[in-house]
């Protein structure tokens, strides 16, 4: 079965923006969406760098109940899938809704409600604890509600693999297409962890930056990079069969051409010693796409601001790409939206689209000092315009997950 995946749609909700355009724009600009965390005031912690969503009222998207009936990574799905589907122009009908996947990917689902609820059940007890929590904190809940939201009537489950979730989600979604399971899939990834819990989990180990300067939280492949910066937001795309897209004149984005996933099965913070894990998924999804390495003009590197990941992500393009990776423009968003956890390796395959779209490769802001390990093109701090016929996005997350796609300008065989 010779079934190709196309993007139609896609949708984003980011620290930079409340849109797809918003985010590009900013992006290219070379804006950051970091600052000092708003969400909680605890002098414990002192001043911590995260990149929230600004500006977000549920309510201008959604009915006043159902924003009090959702936690904050379900509505921040909603939104980001609602402006996906309104550029594939796309609706679900009774004649086509046992084909629409829902496929959202989380880390850690609604933890807000879940803290929340908590401090009700100590200082009030159960009696008072809201009967939406479990509706609420569910990972699989922003995939559900959003079924029901759409009426998609196909598979609806969520994709848990840490800071892979979003990107894994993609590639489900693209084989349950390739493999005639459904014509279109709803997909991608959301988070909004920033509450103390998780912000003193990751600080504990020794994964988030000590910096306190927005400016210089997020330096991916700087040699001072000390940790990542903890974000939120959604990334939602919409998967069609080629065949299906064309038949009803929508406009195609992009073709996801490969996916490639692997597991380090080596530690459960740390990547393999010899990148084997993401070298291998990387090398995965060339196959998949039928392309060489040369094919590649861009890499939207999983690019942490970690002193490991930064590391031995260099030495897998380096093992994949042979001397194409010393000429390949690589770039990690994540310098200018933080980490999204669970939505961030959707919401960079949304910008690896976007650059195709655009021919332009947004920047690795906050780079200053070269780090001898990390010896590549990492476009710092200004844009670039580049003629782009595919792109490859990485994510790789706790757990030794490795995944890769490779998203080409539509009907370009490579």
């Amino acid at each position: 079965m010779n079934r190709r995946v196309v993007i139609t749609g896609l949708g984003m909700v980011t620290p930079l923006g409340l849109d797809a355009q918003t985010t590009w724009d900013a992006l290219l600009a070379g804006n950051s969406g970091l600052g000092l965390i708003t969400q909680f005031k605890d002098e414990r912690f002192g001043d911590v760098v995260a990149a929230e969503v600004k500006d977000f009222d549920p309510t201008a998207f959604m009915d006043r109940k159902v924003a009090r009936r959702t936690d904050r990574f379900i509505q921040f799905a909603f939104v980001a899938a609602d402006e996906a589907l309104r550029m594939a122009k796309y609706e679900t009908r009774v004649d086509n809704q046992h084909r629409v996947a829902t496929i959202i990917g989380t880390a850690v689902g609604g933890v807000l409600s879940m803290a929340r609820e908590n401090e009700v059940l100590q200082e009030r007890g159960p009696r008072r604890i809201s009967p939406f929590l479990m509706t609420q904190m569910l990972p699989d809940m922003a995939s559900g509600q959003l079924s029901i939201r759409l009426g998609a009537k196909g598979v609806n489950f969520s994709v848990t693999s840490a800071c892979a979730s979003g990107a894994d989600a993609i590639g489900v979604g693209a084989a349950m297409i390739r493999q005639g399971e459904v014509d279109v899939a709803i997909t991608g990834g959301s988070e909004a962890a920033i509450t103390p819990l998780v912000v003193a989990g990751f600080a504990a180990a020794k994964a988030l930056t000590e910096s306190r300067d927005p400016r210089k939280a997020s330096r991916p492949f700087d040699l001072n990079r000390d940790g990542f910066v903890m974000a939120e937001g959604a990334g939602v795309l919409v998967l069609e069969e080629e065949g299906h897209a064309l038949a009803r004149g929508a406009t195609i984005l992009a073709e996801l051409a490969g996916y490639g996933a692997t597991s380090d099965a080596y530690h459960v913070t740390q990547p393999a010693e010899n990148a084997s894990g993401a070298t291998r998924a990387m090398q995965a999804a060339l196959e998949d796409a039928n392309a060489t390495p040369d094919d590649i003009d861009y890499l939207n590197a999983h690019g942490t601001s970690t002193p490991l990941n930064d590391k031995f992500e260099t030495m897998a393009a380096k093992q994949v790409f042979g001397d194409h990776a010393y000429t390949m423009p690589i770039s990690s968003t994540k310098s200018a939206t933080g980490h999204l956890l669970g939505a961030a390796g959707a919401i960079e395959a949304a910008i690896s689209i976007q650059a195709l779209q655009h021919s332009a490769i947004p920047p690795t802001i906050n780079y200053e000092t070269p780090d001898p390990a990390c010896d590549l093109d990492y476009v710092p701090n200004v844009a670039r315009s580049a003629p782009l016929r595919a792109v490859m996005s990485n994510a790789f997350g706790f757990g030794g997950h490795n995944s890769s796609l490779i998203f080409q300008q539509h009907a370009r065989s490579i």
